[in-house]
């Protein structure tokens, strides 16, 4: 059954990863994702059905537009093969369970605002403000059906948690991070908090664990100072997605190592 969840959800994830380059690309510019249909930026001819397919139309034409030859970035099939990847490891994660819609919705906001905030510097509220919603909504599934109330009340208290830390950093050290960050913040504390309060404190560490070692590495090649600005919004998801993956065991591990 696992097996059979993990091959329908990496599919998902395909069809989903094509969405996602529409999202990444117009959101920014505050464009709809609806409408016009996808087209080629120079020649505006819309995308046929065909060449619409995830991966395979990119390999078949040759990574080139049908009608005009102009390049398509290879980005476009990596985001696509990135999200069923993603998705294939959080159905992996979770199996057959009412939690599984709720993750999977985090896998493909983590893919659309990694991106974007490595392309513009922002966390679109677009995406980030809805996210809260939808998550509450997701999670209130197995608490329902699975008489879960005790894990939804701390994800909310989690998402409140977080939001509030996040939010302290900046008022304390003003400039350190963008306030889109402290909202997306609270969207993780959500994830993080249905799972432990344990998974809830990894997974904010392992993101400044993970932005500071990308910082580090940056200085010593001479490509950032003390002051350099960077997306945090990426270190932040990255960390979330680690904590939802493996948190829980790293958790118990660490546990078992100091006796509690």
């Amino acid at each position: 059954m696992t097996a059979f969840v993990v091959i329908v959800s990496a599919a998902f994830g395909l069809a989903i990863g094509s969405f996602l380059n529409v999202v990444i690309w117009r959101v920014p510019r505050g464009e709809s994702v609806v409408s016009p249909p996808s087209h080629c930026p120079r020649c505006d001819h819309p995308i046929r059905q065909r060449d619409n397919i995830p991966v395979l139309s990119w390999l078949l034409l040759r990574g080139r537009c049908r009608d005009c030859s102009n390049p398509i970035s290879p980005r476009y099939p990596l985001v696509e093969l990135a999200t069923a990847v993603l998705f294939a490891v959080v159905a992996l994660r979770f199996g057959a369970d009412w939690q599984l819609p709720a993750y999977l919705y985090l896998a493909a906001i983590t893919v659309a605002l990694t991106m974007i905030d490595i392309d513009v510097r922002r966390l679109p509220d677009a995406i980030v403000l809805p996210s809260y919603a939808v998550a509450l909504v997701l999670l209130l599934l197995p608490a329902v059906l699975d008489n879960r109330w005790d894990d939804l009340l701390r994800a909310v208290l989690g998402g409140a948690a977080l939001f509030a830390g996040y939010f302290l950093l900046i008022f304390i050290k003003p400039g350190a991070m963008g306030f889109g960050d402290v909202k997306l913040a609270g969207v993780l504390g959500i994830y993080l908090g249905w799972l432990s309060w344990g998974v809830l404190l990894l997974g904010a560490f392992a993101g400044f664990l993970l932005g500071g070692v990308y910082g580090i590495v940056l200085m010593l090649a001479g490509r950032a100072g003390r002051k350099s600005k960077i997306p945090y919004g990426p270190f932040m998801l990255a960390g979330a997605m680690v904590a939802v993956l493996v948190g829980e065991r790293l958790v118990e591990a660490y546990r078992g190592m100091i006796g509690i």
